[in-house]
Formats: structure tokens, C-alpha cells, sequence
């Protein structure tokens, strides 16, 4: 029998200039992962002292999101999207490149996609 990993993981990582949020997506999604994920996300904002964050979210091994999760990822993005300059998003998949062109509706800063880390964060260091 094979274990399914799922989950987010949060940090704060700085490159020479810059500090910026950043999220690791892993497996399908659920409800459980966003309750438990959420007040850390929302305490790693207060800690960006930048009138505008910066984030990199690592897609690459991100299966998908139960229904109820799907919600909870709306509803996050709802009440922060205002709050970003520019998120770059690690991804191969199509799937994902159509959700953020429907997520960049909900923030107001730049969204891009990119299949490599270090394109991402040249990225957002600009």
C-alpha cells in the first residue's frame, strides 16, 4: 500500500534583497490541510513588513484540491489578494496555468507562471 502525501508547507525565504512568501503544494488538497494551513499563512503576512508581498508557490507535485478546499483557496485569496505585488508560480501543468489566469481576477498584483525555481525568483527580485 503506497501513502498519499498532501499538505502546504509556509516560509518566509530571502534571496540577497528580497523576502518573500513562500508555499510548497503537495498532493490533493483538502479542507483539513487549509485549517490547518491558514492562520500560518495569515501570521507569515503580518511578518512582511513590505507595503506589498512577494511570493513564490511551488505547484510542481500539486494533484488538485477536494471541493471543500477549493473553497477555502478562494476564499483565502479573496480576503488577501489586494495585499501582493507578484506571485510566480511553480508549475509544469496546464490545468494549474488556467487557474491562475482565473485567480489573477482576485489579486491585484502580477501572477506568472514558470517551470523553473530560479526563473520564478529572478522574477520576483525585479
Amino acid at each position: 500500500m503506497s501513502v498519499s502525501k498532501h499538505g502546504l508547507s509556509i516560509g518566509l525565504q530571502r534571496t540577497n534583497t528580497k523576502l518573500y512568501l513562500y508555499l510548497k503544494a503537495i498532493g490533493t488538497l483538502t479542507h483539513q490541510d487549509y485549517q490547518t494551513i491558514t492562520p500560518m499563512i495569515e501570521n507569515a503576512l503580518k511578518e512582511i513588513n513590505e507595503p506589498k508581498i512577494k511570493a513564490l508557490i511551488d505547484c510542481s507535485e500539486l494533484k488538485g484540491w477536494e471541493f471543500q478546499a477549493a473553497w477555502d483557496d478562494l476564499k483565502l485569496g479573496l480576503k488577501h489578494g489586494n495585499e501582493f505585488d507578484k506571485v510566480a508560480i511553480i508549475t509544469n501543468k496546464t490545468w494549474i496555468e488556467v487557474g491562475v489566469k482565473v485567480s489573477s481576477w482576485f489579486i491585484s498584483g502580477q501572477i506568472k507562471t514558470f517551470e523553473k525555481e530560479d526563473d520564478a525568483i529572478e522574477w520576483l527580485s525585479k
